[in-house]
């Protein structure tokens, strides 16, 4: 306990800043799967992202934990109903925020008004470690940051189990992003349960064939399950969106804006035919 409790007193943007310069250190090291140039610019572009994530977080996070502390003190939720160990309430608190996340992930590809806010993320044509950053901040406060309320509010998860569930996403967000070369029987054993780089690599693929697939951040049981798992070899994989294909789109400043501007969406089918969505 006095373990978890140092872990998670950490200050996440320290864990955060560890990581980047982890793997973006890694991948100009080692031999990358992908050859990508401008890795500074890229890095920048996408740690601006970021930076105003920390500055709505200064407000959001507070109330973020007064409304899940409230919904606790009230007994709000499934896990309120059964007497269960600290552990196992604790590892059950985290599969369930993960459960959330998948579905509400599953929804940001499926609803038009969420999608243009996520497809911030999947416009990177570069993806590497520092991916991790390029998410809209509209999206991360009001579609997730509600989602872990709901999480809460549903099924009786509480703070502590919130920032136990955080701290292991930064790690495999990371993880699955990073362009490093990983061994393949990674696939085959610990792939079998948890999400690995080459499931999330599939999310990433420009038909969206794939894209709308792999939506699981750690479990990737929960694709598994509900029929959404796919796989394709690393070599055949080309990143991004094809409406995001110019360079002048992959700025921060025209991926801030992007969400309110009409871009029609370019979808490619299996056998290489390609149509054009509203």
């Amino acid at each position: 306990m006095d373990l978890l409790n140092k872990l998670l007193s950490i200050d996440p943007n320290y864990i955060v800043i560890g990581l980047i310069a982890f793997f973006f250190s890694l991948e100009q090291l080692s031999k990358s799967p992908f050859s990508f140039r401008k890795r500074i610019n890229h890095l920048f572009q996408n740690v601006l992202f970021q930076v105003v994530l920390v500055i709505l977080n200064i407000f959001f996070v507070t109330f973020q934990v007064f409304a899940i502390e409230w919904l606790n003190s009230n007994h709000s939720g499934f896990l309120y109903l059964v007497e269960l160990p600290f552990w196992a309430k604790l590892f059950i608190s985290v599969a369930l925020y993960d459960i959330t996340a998948y579905w509400i992930h599953r929804a940001t590809h499926k609803i038009p008004l969420l999608w243009r806010f996520h497809r911030v993320h999947h416009s990177d044509t570069t993806m590497d470690s520092s991916t991790v950053f390029r998410f809209h901040p509209i999206e991360i406060i009001l579609v997730f940051g509600v989602g872990n309320i709901v999480t809460a509010a549903l099924f009786g998860t509480d703070v502590i189990s919130m920032a136990l569930y955080y701290f292991i996403l930064y790690v495999f967000f990371f993880f699955e992003h990073a362009n490093l070369n990983y061994p393949g029987w990674l696939n085959s054993t610990l792939g079998l349960i948890f999400v690995m780089p080459d499931h999330h690599r599939v999310h990433h693929q420009q038909d969206q064939f794939y894209t709308d697939s792999n939506y699981a951040d750690i479990l990737i049981l929960w694709d598994r399950l509900f029929g959404t798992f796919k796989m394709m070899p690393v070599e055949k994989m080309k990143y991004g969106l094809i409406e995001f294909d110019s360079e002048n789109q992959q700025s921060f400043l025209y991926l801030i804006k992007s969400p309110f501007i009409n871009i029609k969406r370019i979808t490619r089918e299996p056998k290489g035919k390609s149509k054009m969505e509203q």
